[in-house]
């Protein structure tokens, strides 16, 4: 359908029953970026026209280049305006309008959820973060004392302590991958997790991307194996969903958890969690409702009082993100990461510790410079010049870790590598 003002006012028709669509809309400033995108959307992947109103659709700092959108991302101001009038409709009379009124969007949105994964509605959850959907598996699988469960030294810091917690409680074992990264070896990639399994393991544990570095894990691959011996694949997905083009059924896995606030550009505090609809009565919730046992992927979302502004002002995230185009997204991302690697690599002092081939690796990437810390580096990059990094120290993995979103164009990148060549001229 094409997306225009009168089919997204018609997307909001349960509101018309009870508030003037003059009141639900006002001050609403998303319809001009629209416009602007229809005219813009149908022009080749290279146009700036497209790229420029890509970044006017942000109300980022004038000060601070921020590239450190793995972290949280922001979102365009349609999503903003949309948040902010949700929440002032909520505050004219709150457990009548968040309740009776906005909760009558939650199964449209679970759809379009749903649509974007590519998997039923019936297997979404919406939750607050890529933690809480990994929680939820983590202690909700029926796990006995001596089974064992797969997962990487190079995960994410929230899922291995979860892990551990679990181990610790229940006496179950984990099995560790140290991973040599990066890599862009298949097979060694795949069999760093298969050599792992035995008649005891239960659950493989896999982070899609490495948060670290970048690197994309053979998800697929790896899973098929998995299966094969009856083990649960259970995905960490936060720097994947919305970020590469696919489909979570393509994975071959049973769990998949995500943040939307990172490259959905949702509200802050929203997430997803995807559960293969026949293990849905497996597993019990994280916070208990009066059926723990049911085949309704809702049980998932007893949360209480939740952020009815957030959630609702997902789905104009994911207009946005339409409007855009997942293949466009994922090539321009990648382009972007491509662009400050090349011309970082024309310095002898630089390592780049990201896969450069498409298949592992995506918008995110790292660097280190030579003999120096990299706290060194992002401290320089953000003291001297603005440009806001992250230092990674994490297992076998140091170096600044640098991930544009759609609003950094290659000016921004000019400035990050002018910024980073200073560095090395002044700390030699």
């Amino acid at each position: 359908m094409k997306l225009t003002r009168r089919n997204l006012m018609k997307t909001m028709g349960f509101f018309s029953l009870t508030i003037p669509f003059s009141t639900l809309f006002e001050g609403v400033q998303g319809f001009d970026a629209l416009q602007l995108v229809e005219k813009y959307a149908n022009t080749p992947d290279n146009q700036s026209e497209f790229w420029f109103w890509v970044k006017q659709s942000f109300t980022t700092s004038p000060t601070i280049l921020n590239l450190n959108n793995g972290g949280v991302s922001p979102q365009p101001k349609s999503v903003q305006d949309a948040f902010i009038r949700y929440n002032q409709i909520s505050n004219e009379g709150p457990a009548y309008f968040m309740w009776r009124i906005l909760d009558q969007g939650r199964e449209p949105l679970r759809k379009k959820l749903a649509e974007l994964a590519g998997c039923s509605p019936d297997e979404i959850a919406i939750n607050r973060n890529t933690t809480e959907g990994m929680d939820t598996i983590i202690f909700g699988l029926k796990l006995k004392p001596g089974d064992e469960v797969v997962l990487a030294k190079q995960d994410y810091p929230n899922v291995i302590n979860a892990w551990k917690y679990r181990e610790a409680r229940d006496q179950i074992k984990l099995v560790w991958v140290d991973l040599q990264l990066p890599s862009e070896n298949l097979d060694y990639l795949v069999n760093a997790y298969t050599s792992k399994f035995t008649s005891k393991t239960k659950v493989v544990n896999l982070t899609h991307m490495i948060n670290w570095n970048g690197q994309i894990l053979p998800v697929k691959e790896i899973a098929t194996e998995a299966k094969r011996k009856g083990i649960y694949v259970l995905v960490d997905g936060a720097h994947t969903f919305a970020h590469l083009n696919f489909k979570i059924p393509d994975l071959n896995c049973d769990f998949f958890a995500t943040s939307l606030h990172k490259w959905l550009c949702a509200p802050f505090g929203t997430g997803m969690l995807y559960i293969r609809k026949e293990l849905i009565s497996e597993i019990s919730p994280l916070f208990p409702n009066d059926n723990p046992s049911s085949t309704d992927i809702r049980k998932f979302e007893s949360l209480g009082t939740r952020s009815f502004p957030a959630e609702m002002a997902i789905a104009d995230a994911i207009n946005f993100h339409n409007l855009i185009g997942s293949t466009r997204k994922e090539t321009r991302l990648r382009a972007l990461k491509n662009y400050w690697v090349e011309n970082l690599s024309k310095f002898s002092q630089i390592e780049i510790l990201t896969p450069m081939s498409d298949k592992f690796s995506c918008g995110l990437g790292i660097f280190a410079v030579k003999n120096k810390k990299p706290e060194e580096v992002a401290d320089y990059l953000f003291n001297k010049h603005k440009i806001y990094t992250v230092a990674i120290n994490w297992e076998n993995i140091h170096g600044v870790r640098v991930t544009p979103h759609l609003y950094i164009n290659e000016d921004d990148l000019d400035r990050f590598v002018s910024a980073v060549k200073d560095f090395i001229n002044n700390n030699k």
